[in-house]
Formats: structure tokens, C-alpha cells, sequence
């Protein structure tokens, strides 16, 4: 495609090329966010005040009133750097709010104990406001950006240089992305053999049309993602073309390397990137620890009346024990049996042979994801729990033992740990969890390449806020279904 055929195709698909609008909408789901998280907080005094105990009085709808100090949420917010909102990854997000609305919660309270002298209902008021707070932010930039892909409003206009494999990948991600972000409308690359377009995005062979881009449409944003091409290369691109957006990005060479906490270090003029394996780490650890067995205790005693009733239905309709033990992979190596509520018939493992020679396409299917979306051998109690994953809440036993954790890497048997090729050591060097970033990203529809991309991510990525990030994500992922079988 020509310069001159893409200022046609390009104006009359989009009207805008910064990041404001998207700004603001985020800002508006902030604004909600927060004085719902306000309203939610004066709800549980207000409750204890009508039906516990006649303490300090507290008017419900007095909540309203504080708006004056959502500038001060939008502000810290600004500074932790969650706007415009686009391309921020799920635990920086997550702890940006968690961070920014600690900060604006307690300066709330520091200024309101300074002129009355006193830790009254409104007090107690905005800590629970603060305890809703990250998730009701989390889940009103999810509405918002579902409100945003159904008015068919485009994302941020973004130039991909290359055409290559590493280019494509880009393009596949930004266009396969739920949430408004950058979107790519012209490709760049000097090499004619790529084509003229791909997936319906144009692609240009001159990869110095940088400067006349910004110049004509006031783009703002380049993504490079050529790692094979030389330093003197890559210098010259820079300099000549990349260099004339206000934002660029550069994709590396080293996908293998997938961890958002990286840094940079100087050695005397020389940069590098440092990393570090965070759950090799004592502290870090012993805080995930700490995290499971609370959330386990607290949650298990929540959902025990579901557990005996899940566990007399597979009683009544089917002969065999409740609970299956299924031989995993744990840390290290190490074998243990991953417990979960039966559901198949008797005998299934002996009988897996005899159903996938009597069908080419199921024994194709086992090979290839070591699942079967139509299992003969499940029975319709198990049908139900293995579409609302509550087939894996023994595991809760498995986290108590110290075998697995809430949130990790998916637990796999001996014949799919071979599939993982040389990833396999890293991922076993942390404990499987009951769930993850698999499970919340297409859970069994994916293929091995995206699990073991994942599990990367996760293991490389850790922090308590992905954690956290990924078990708000768990109740979503089931409630839907998608994958589950």
C-alpha cells in the first residue's frame, strides 16, 4: 500500500489519535468507583449502628457530601501512573489502586483526626471504604471498558514496525486485546515480500515514513518490534524514524524474559536490564504462605455447606468414592496426588485406552491438550462440577498441606510435563496452584505454547498483586466457563 492509499483508508476510520478520551472515561469510572467504595463503607456503620450497638450515629446517605475529595483520589492516581489506563499490566494496576487508595484514604482520616480529636463512625467509615476500594476501581474500569468496546469507540492509533513474526505477534495482542488500548493501523517494513496487509492492517514498505506520519496524522505512538536487525540497524531506525513519536516502544529480543518488575541498572554508562526470581526469595514466600492458608481457612469454613452438598450428590448418583486422587508434578519434581471431587465413573483411567482407540478424533484431541471437551466417561453430576470448576475445591486440602498454593503454575501429570521441552525446570521450581493465569486467560482452550507462556509470566511477574489480581479474576473466568471441561 501507497502513502497516498492509506491517508484514504486511515481518515475514514479514525478521528483521534491521543489518549485524552480515553483519559477521561477512566477518570469517570474512577469518580464512581470511589464514591461507591464511600457509600459502601458508611453501608457497614450503618448496619452496625441500627443492629448492634447505638455507637456514634452515622447518616448513610451523608457519603455524598465528601465528593470534594475525589480530586485528591484522581490526583494520587495521576501520580502512581494508572491514566490513560491503556497497556498497564493486571498487578501494577492492581497495585497502584491498592496503594493510591490507601494514601487518599488515610489522608482522609489523618486531616479529619486532626480537627476533631476524635476516632468517630465516619472514621471507621472510610477504612471499610478503603477495604472495597481496589476492587470496586478494578471492576468499574472493567465496566467501563466493556461500555467503551460496545459504543464501537477505537483505541489509541499505534505504528508497528515490522512485518516479521515478532511484528505480527504485536498486532495479534493489541487486536486481541478486550480492554481500549493502543490499536495498530499501519505496519512498517522495508521487506515486499511481507505483503500489502495483514489482518486487514496496512502494511508499508518504508520504514522512513516515521516523521510524515506524525506530521499527517498526529500519531503519537510506535511500537518496534524488528530484534533482528543490527545495532548499526536498529540505530539508524531509531534516529531517522522512531525517534519522531512522542512515545515509542521497543520489543526485545529476549521473550524468554517476561517480567514487569524488571529494572534498569547503570554500569558507568552501560545499561542492563535486572531481574530476579522473587519466589526463590524467604520473605516473599512466607507472605504467599501466609496469604493461602488465610484465604483458605476463611474461604473453606465460607463454602463447607456446598462442599457436603457437592459431596452427597456424587454419592447418590454414582457408585465410588467422593474424592479422586490424581498423581501431579508438584515443587521440585516432586509427586504428589492432586485431590479432587470424582467425576467420571468408576475406573476411568483404565478405561481412557478403550474410548480413544474407538475414536480417531478423541485420541487426536487427548494428544494435543490431554482433554476431552466430550468425555464419555464423566458422569452428569461431574458434567456440572467440571464446567463450574467446583471439581477442584478439595484442593483446598493440597493448599493446607502444603503440596500446592491458591495461585500458581498449572498442575501437570508426568506425560504433560514433557511437553513443557527446557521450560519445564523453571516451572517447576514453584508450587502448582488451585489457580491461575491459565485458568483466568482460556483455561483448557489454550494450547501448551500459551500455558507454558503463562506460567513464565507468572513465576517471572510474581507479586502479591498479580496473586490478588488473579483471584478477582478466578470468580469471572468460571462463572463464564469458557475452557472449562
Amino acid at each position: 500500500m501507497t502513502i497516498g492509499e492509506f491517508d484514504s483508508w486511515f481518515k475514514t476510520r479514525y478521528n483521534r489519535t491521543t489518549s485524552a478520551l480515553t483519559a477521561t472515561a477512566m477518570v469517570i469510572s474512577d469518580f464512581i468507583a470511589v464514591m461507591l467504595s464511600f457509600g459502601a463503607g458508611f453501608f457497614v456503620v450503618k448496619l452496625y449502628y441500627i443492629y448492634i450497638d447505638n455507637w456514634g450515629g452515622i447518616n448513610f446517605k451523608s457519603f455524598v457530601t465528601y465528593w470534594p475529595y475525589l480530586p485528591i483520589f484522581i490526583m494520587i492516581f495521576w501520580m502512581m501512573k494508572l491514566y490513560p489506563g491503556i497497556a498497564l499490566a493486571p498487578a501494577e494496576e492492581t497495585r497502584g489502586f491498592a496503594i493510591a487508595s490507601l494514601l487518599a484514604h488515610t489522608g482522609i482520616n489523618v486531616s479529619r483526626y486532626i480537627q476533631y480529636q476524635d476516632i468517630d463512625s465516619i472514621f471507621v467509615a472510610f477504612i471499610f471504604s478503603w477495604v472495597f476500594s481496589t476492587a470496586v476501581l478494578m471492576v468499574c474500569r472493567d465496566i467501563m471498558h466493556f461500555v467503551i468496546a460496545k459504543m464501537n469507540m477505537k483505541g489509541i492509533p499505534v505504528v508497528v514496525y515490522g512485518a516479521g513474526p515478532t511484528g505480527r505477534l504485536v498486532v495479534d495482542r493489541l487486536l486481541k486485546a478486550k480492554k481500549v488500548g493502543y490499536e495498530p493501523v499501519v505496519i512498517l517494513d522495508d521487506n515486499a515480500e511481507h505483503g500489502n496487509t495483514y489482518k486487514s492492517i496496512p502494511i508499508i514498505h518504508n520504514t522512513g515514513l516515521g516523521p510524515e506520519l506524525v506530521e499527517r496524522y498526529k500519531i503519537k505512538m510506535a511500537i518496534l518490534a524488528m530484534p533482528n536487525l543490527s545495532q548499526g540497524e536498529m540505530t539508524s531506525l531509531i534516529n531517522n524514524s522512531v525517534s519522531a513519536f512522542r512515545y515509542n516502544v521497543l520489543i526485545p529480543n529476549f521473550f524468554n524474559i517476561n517480567n514487569i518488575w524488571m529494572t534498569v541498572r547503570d554500569f558507568d554508562g552501560i545499561l542492563g536490564f535486572a531481574t530476579g526470581h522473587r519466589l526463590k526469595m524467604f520473605w516473599n514466600l512466607a507472605i504467599k504462605r501466609i496469604n493461602d492458608l488465610i484465604f483458605v481457612t476463611v474461604g473453606g469454613l465460607i463454602i463447607l455447606p456446598l462442599l457436603l452438598i457437592i459431596a452427597l450428590a456424587i454419592k447418590l448418583s454414582s457408585k465410588g468414592p467422593v474424592l479422586y486422587g490424581h498423581k501431579r508434578v508438584g515443587l521440585n519434581g516432586k509427586h504428589f496426588y492432586a485431590y479432587k471431587f470424582r467425576s467420571m465413573i468408576m475406573d476411568a483411567d483404565k478405561k481412557l485406552e478403550s474410548v480413544l482407540n474407538a475414536d480417531s478424533r478423541l485420541k487426536e484431541e487427548w494428544e494435543a491438550t490431554h482433554k476431552l471437551k466430550d468425555d464419555p466417561r464423566i458422569t452428569k453430576v461431574g458434567k456440572f462440577l467440571r464446567r463450574t470448576s467446583f471439581d477442584e475445591f478439595p484442593q483446598l486440602l493440597n493448599i493446607l498441606k502444603g503440596e500446592m498454593s491458591l495461585v500458581g503454575p498449572r498442575p501437570v501429570t508426568d506425560p504433560e510435563i514433557t511437553k513443557y521441552g527446557e521450560n519445564a525446570k523453571r516451572v517447576l521450581t514453584v508450587k502448582p496452584g488451585l489457580t491461575g493465569l491459565w485458568q483466568v486467560s482460556g483455561r483448557s482452550d489454550t494450547d501448551y505454547s500459551e500455558r507454558v507462556s503463562y506460567d513464565l509470566y507468572y513465576i517471572q511477574s510474581w507479586s502479591v498483586w498479580l496473586d490478588l489480581w488473579i483471584m478477582y479474576r478466578t470468580p469471572g473466568a468460571i462463572i463464564k466457563g469458557r475452557g472449562a471441561y
